[in-house]
């Protein structure tokens, strides 16, 4: 029990980090087309470097290539169906401050399509929990794996959470509450997590397509949905919007899977 109870505070940590993108709205009342171009490279990066150097390739080292496609394959789809279906529904998350109960959960399910795979990938990342060789934290094994990714998928919510924050900001909400609505966006996280945990440790067979399943998902948003809203943002910028996504991308992606092979 405690293996879940474990699981489910790093997915909860994941979920509170959406929650310090709203921390630079505390100072200053305007984000320049830019800056949020950078940061929307700089999770798209976090994003690919976490999906390819951390799950792909833990699935590849330790089982072979086709659960990695047949899993991809199937996560990239279920979130194209998912979003497709809700596209339909029109929710957003300025909707949030006023939203009744039936609307909170109608909400709630357009952002489970996004931070859902996000969940998986922390929660299979954790199956080898306690075994011996990671590192030793509240008396148990961690692997190093799961720190690795949940460090990635931290990092990658901050730029969420900003970009959650700023419609809201502008509509009056106040800051401390754009906090709350930025880690409400990510609930479906430790949720995930905890399933996902469950599912491999019930059956590890399905571990190495629950790694292609997250690592496909994750890696299906950022071309589908995170590149185009980067591409919208910088459309009036002088040298376009590529510069800054690319060369954020690139950077926070190095980065990321020098920390991942380290």
């Amino acid at each position: 029990m405690f293996d879940y109870i474990f699981v489910f505070i790093a997915g909860l940590i994941t979920a509170l980090a959406t929650g310090i993108g709203a921390i630079p709205l505390f100072y200053t009342g305007t984000i320049s087309s830019r800056q949020k171009v950078g940061l929307w490279g700089v999770a798209s990066g976090i994003m690919v470097a976490a999906s390819v150097f951390g799950l792909f390739r833990e699935a590849w080292l330790e089982y072979s290539v086709l659960p990695i496609i047949v899993g991809g394959v199937v996560g990239g789809i279920l979130v194209y169906t998912s979003s497709e279906l809700l596209d339909h529904l029109s929710v957003n998350p300025t909707d949030l401050p006023n939203a009744d109960f039936d609307q909170l959960l109608l909400i709630l399910g357009v952002l489970t399509v996004h931070s859902f795979p996000e969940g998986v990938a922390v929660g299979v990342s954790f199956a080898e929990l306690g075994l011996d060789g990671g590192l030793s934290l509240l008396g148990m094994s961690v692997p190093w794996l799961a720190v690795t990714m949940t460090v990635a998928i931290s990092i990658h919510n901050i730029p969420e959470g900003l970009a959650v924050s700023i419609p809201l900001r502008n509509l009056g909400v106040s800051r401390w509450s754009l906090v709350g609505w930025s880690v409400f966006t990510s609930l479906p996280q430790p949720v995930g997590a905890v399933l996902a945990f469950g599912l491999v440790q019930y059956a590890e067979s399905f571990l190495p397509y629950g790694f292609g399943f997250a690592g496909g998902a994750m890696i299906y948003l950022v071309f589908t949905e995170f590149f185009p809203e980067a591409v919208e943002e910088g459309t009036d910028l002088a040298e376009g919007p590529w510069p800054a996504l690319l060369g954020s991308f690139v950077v926070a992606g190095a980065a990321m899977t020098g920390f991942l092979l380290a």
